[in-house]
C-alpha cells in the first residue's frame, strides 16, 4: 500500500470496467484489486476477455473503455496516453511479441530503459546489467545484437519480454501468457526470471495471464481469478488453480449459472 492524500491505497485498482473493441462489448464490468508485492493469476478459457484486458490497460488504441476506472498509485491510468502509462511504471509482456526488424534487442531496451529513468542513464551500468540479466535468463550474448523477436523462437521472444521486465522494473508487471508454445525448461526458465525480478522488487505487482497450471507452480499466486463473459466470476487463492486443473472450468461456470458454450461465444474469441 502507499500513501495517497494522507490514506492508504492499492497499488492497483480496477472498478467496474467496460471495454469495447469495434464497437462490440468484450468486458462487462471489471473489478481487481493488487496490493503492493501481490501475484495474481488470472485464469479463463479462450474469448473471456483476459487479453482483451491487458491490452486495454496498456492503451491499444482498438480497446475503447466505455466505463470504469482502473488507478495506479491512486493515478487515474485511463487519462494517460501508452507511454504515459509506460514510464509510470505498467509493463505488458504480450502473449505473441511483434518482431521490429533492424532494430537490435540491446539497443531498444537501451531506448526503453532511458526513456524510464531519464538522461541519467549509465551506458557502461546499463551493459553490465543488461549482461547479467541475460546470463541468469540463458540468453546467448549475441542475442543483444539481433534485430528484436526477428527470427527468434518461441522461447526465444519470451525470454526477451522477461528480459525487458528485468531491465524496466515496473510497479506493474502484466504478462499475458509468458509460458505460451513453452517447453517445460523453458517454462522453468521464464518462471525463474519473473521470481528474481520480483525477489528484487518486492513491492512490484504482479497480472500473470495463463490457462495452465504448470507455471503456477513455479510462480506462485497470492490471489486466483477465473474470467468468463468479460467478467472475474470467480476469485480464490491456489486451492482454486489445483480445481481448475482437476475439473476444468465447466463445473465452476455451471455452479455459477454460466453456460460454457455461451462464454466461449460472447467475446467472439476474444
Amino acid at each position: 500500500m502507499s500513501e495517497h492524500n494522507g490514506t492508504a491505497v492499492p497499488l492497483f485498482e480496477i472498478e467496474n470496467l467496460h471495454v469495447a473493441v469495434d464497437g462490440k462489448e468484450i468486458l462487462r464490468g471489471v473489478d481487481l484489486l493488487v496490493r503492493s508485492g501481490e501475484v495474481h493469476a488470472l485464469m479463463g478459457r479462450n474469448g473471456s476477455g483476459k487479453s482483451t484486458l491487458a491490452l486495454a490497460l496498456m492503451g491499444h488504441p482498438r480497446y475503447t473503455v466505455t466505463q470504469g476506472r482502473a488507478r495506479l498509485d491512486g493515478v487515474d491510468l485511463l487519462t494517460l496516453k501508452p507511454d504515459e502509462r509506460a514510464r509510470m511504471g505498467v509493463f505488458l509482456a504480450f502473449q505473441n511479441p511483434t518482431a521490429i526488424p533492424g532494430v537490435g534487442t540491446g539497443n531498444f531496451l537501451r531506448a526503453a530503459v532511458k526513456a524510464v529513468q531519464g538522461e541519467s542513464l549509465n551506458a557502461l551500468q546499463f551493459r553490465k546489467e543488461l549482461n547479467q540479466r541475460m546470463a541468469s535468463l540463458q540468453i546467448d550474448p549475441t542475442f543483444a545484437t539481433r534485430s528484436l523477436n526477428e527470427g527468434f523462437s518461441g522461447g526465444e521472444k519470451k525470454r526477451a519480454e522477461m528480459l525487458q521486465l528485468a531491465m524496466l522494473k515496473p510497479k506493474l508487471a502484466m504478462l499475458d501468457e509468458p509460458d505460451s508454445g513453452l517447453d517445460i525448461d523453458a517454462v522453468r526458465i521464464v518462471s525463474e526470471g519473473i521470481n528474481t525480478v520480483h525477489a528484487e522488487q518486492p513491492s512490484m505487482g504482479i497480472l500473470l495471464i495463463t490457462h495452465y497450471q504448470r507455471i503456477l507452480n513455479y510462480v506462485r499466486p497470492d490471489r486466483v481469478h477465473v474470467m468468463a463473459q468479460g467478467r472475474i466470476v470467480a476469485s480464490g487463492g491456489s486451492e482454486l488453480v489445483q480445481r481448475l486443473e482437476e475439473e476444468g472450468y465447466d463445473p465452476i461456470l455451471s455452479q455459477l449459472g454460466l453456460d460454457a458454450e455461451a462464454t466461449e461465444a460472447a467475446t467472439n474469441g476474444r
